[in-house]
């Protein structure tokens, strides 16, 4: 989680300031009373909203303004000028709405308006009874949507996890470093499922789909009927069949249990041996090296995050690693662990107290595959997630969609990416045409230093570098036949945001 917080400057609205001075686009930054607030002046009027975003505390002050729209510079959640409302994750909860008065030439901003209305149901023909096969980003993301969007039907979310859905990004950032309490990593209270009238199912696995009968079956054999199902099942993270790698101090790091087992270990270790430079295992390399733990990383590339980010940005995070201590073993295998130490393809071996295994995750596609669902990589949808068969959806890790393209599909493993699905899944089951056209888009933090990706580059045949990367000051485009395909960005948020725009489908 970045560590600052929004900070009031500009003008006091309470004061008042002049007419001629808010623009007829954008938005004009100020505060009242030493809080941040945005003043926008369109065609039918003033609005004001304050200017921290509710996901991470991002100044939305540095942030892009859209139309009527404004875009956090962090994780670039989406909100309304006018009611507030978050439009787009990964930021769930509305920003506080201001009321705003004009007195002869000046406008002033000086109290809180009440909180809207809850939603009106919602209107049309929409399905009675909804089901949600899975308690991750999408599930949760379009079960708080369908709410508040006024649906009023029978919502059922059926997750195989043991906790209500939370804050997986930061499961390998603060929350593993220590730096996070705990109370940070659900997504909202134990309350909201009762208050929103949402039956959360803990521990509840599904067998098997049955299309026809339109029921989720779990593994008792408990029946549950829909007329509308959302599948998002999420991905499982890859397990090692090489000798010793099933042994009890593995772990993997996917749920919060999962994480809660690896500090445990941190508590009573000395070293660990990281098996896979990935972004979740680079990341849980930090933080455990900020537990002070002697960290090795193990991978078979030359250079670790090459493939996603080019042999530049991929030097800086090794070497931004290897200023804070954590030593790379690059070009090698692990090729066993006897519980003490690994044993690498070189013949070396890493004394480990504990292992952790970053080396990629396969989604979870056979419900769509048993069912009968089009499956191709992933779950095959339309841009509204919608998949092959009437009534069923699906969103997340599993999805396949679209791309920029007609013959392209993207199944993008982004936490942004899937909460945004949820959404558009969510609004789609409730008769809004709605199409997901938000480029992908996901941040990494390593120690004090977040890399934004926006975008999606599987190949490509040109790198553009502007800035410095050594200084943490750069834009760094990936294209293919002159057509920009995503970027990745140092100390450049803003940029970031308008590539966003540039990229949009």
């Amino acid at each position: 989680m970045d560590a600052s917080r929004t900070e009031a400057s500009g003008p006091d609205f309470s004061r008042g300031v002049p007419i001629a001075d808010a623009p007829g686009q954008g938005v004009l930054a100020g505060h009242v009373g030493g809080e941040p607030v945005l003043l926008a002046r369109r065609a039918d009027g003033f609005w004001a909203v304050s200017a921290t975003c509710t996901h991470y505390g991002g100044p939305l002050t540095e942030g892009l303004a859209v139309g009527d729209t404004v875009r956090c510079p962090w994780h670039h959640a989406c909100f309304d000028l006018r009611s507030g409302e978050a439009l787009t994750a990964p930021a769930i909860s509305p920003l506080d709405r201001w009321r705003v008065e004009i007195e002869g030439d000046l406008v002033f901003v000086r109290t809180r308006e009440a909180a809207p209305l809850p939603a009106a149901p919602a209107q049309g023909d929409h399905p009675g009874r909804i089901v949600i096969v899975g308690g991750g980003a999408a599930g949760f993301a379009a079960a708080e949507m369908l709410r508040r969007r006024g649906y009023h039907g029978v919502l059922t979310l059926l997750s195989a996890d043991s906790e209500p859905p939370c804050d997986r990004p930061n499961l390998s950032k603060d929350y593993l470093a220590g730096t996070a309490p705990e109370d940070w990593i659900p997504l909202k209270p134990t309350a909201f499922y009762a208050d929103h009238d949402i039956d959360l199912r803990l521990g509840f696995e599904v067998a098997r789909l049955d299309l026809e009968a339109k029921q989720a079956i779990g593994v008792s054999g408990e029946r549950i009927g829909y007329d509308a199902l959302l599948l998002a099942t999420g991905a499982e993270p890859i397990r090692l069949k090489t000798p010793g790698f099933d042994r009890e101090n593995v772990h993997v790091l996917r749920s919060l249990a999962d994480a809660r087992t690896i500090i445990a270990a941190a508590d009573r270790a000395r070293r660990v041996v990281i098996v896979g430079a990935s972004f979740i295992g680079l990341e849980a390399a930090a933080s455990l090296r900020t537990r002070g733990l002697e960290v090795h990383v193990v991978a078979p590339e030359a250079m670790p995050l090459e493939r996603i980010m080019g042999p530049d940005l991929g030097a800086f995070v090794r070497s931004l690693h290897e200023s804070r201590g954590v030593r790379f073993h690059l070009g090698t295998t692990a090729v066993s662990f006897d519980g003490e130490a690994v044993t690498l393809a070189d013949g070396a071996r890493l004394d480990a107290d504990f292992v952790v295994l970053g080396v990629g995750v396969r989604p979870r596609l056979q419900l769509a595959v048993d069912a009968g669902l089009a499956v191709d990589g992933g779950v095959i949808v339309d841009r509204g997630m919608r998949a092959s068969h009437p009534g069923i959806y699906a969103a997340g890790d599993i999805a396949c969609y679209p791309g920029p393209t007609a013959d392209e599909g993207l199944r993008i493993e982004h936490w942004v990416v899937a909460e945004r699905q949820g959404q558009v899944a969510a609004l789609n089951m409730l008769g809004e045409t709605r199409e997901l056209t938000d480029a992908p888009f996901f941040w990494s933090q390593h120690y004090d230093q977040a890399i934004r990706y926006v975008g999606h580059a599987r190949a490509w045949d040109a790198v553009r570098i502007d800035g410095s990367i050594p200084q943490a000051d750069a834009t760094v485009r990936f294209e293919a036949a002159d057509r920009l395909l995503a970027a990745a960005t140092l100390g450049r948020d803003l940029e970031s945001l308008r590539i966003g725009e540039e990229l949009r489908g």
